[in-house]
């Protein structure tokens, strides 16, 4: 299975993904750790994919959404965005409301 066909399957495969350095209990980058915040304060259930783990996945992620860095939010096989745009779009509701659209469960807003 190629990079591109194992990123398909997971950002198609599970409803909230990220892209992330280190994993939700243990972000390894401060922007990482603020896109696990954000995405705590909804109570949204996610999967996070450490790419400091996996190589091919790290530069492959890249390619795959045409975002240069990392992390990386998927919505329902919809890529957000990274650290500053999913900071906007909680600050101004935006992401409530993907979720919502989307039919993700929040446990808050």
């Amino acid at each position: 299975m190629s990079v591109e066909d194992r990123i398909k399957s997971e950002v198609e495969g599970t409803p909230v993904v990220l892209f992330m350095k280190g994993t939700p209990m243990f972000p390894q980058c401060g922007f990482s750790a603020a896109v696990v915040q954000v995405l705590g304060h909804f109570g949204v259930e996610y999967k996070g994919i450490n790419v400091l783990e996996d190589d091919e996945i790290r530069n492959g992620i890249k390619t795959y959404s045409n975002w240069p860095t990392i992390p990386q939010l998927y919505v329902k096989g919809e890529f957000v965005g990274g650290c500053d745009i999913v900071r906007e779009m909680a600050a101004d509701g935006e992401l409530a409301t993907l979720f919502k659209d989307k039919g993700v469960p929040v446990k808050a807003a």
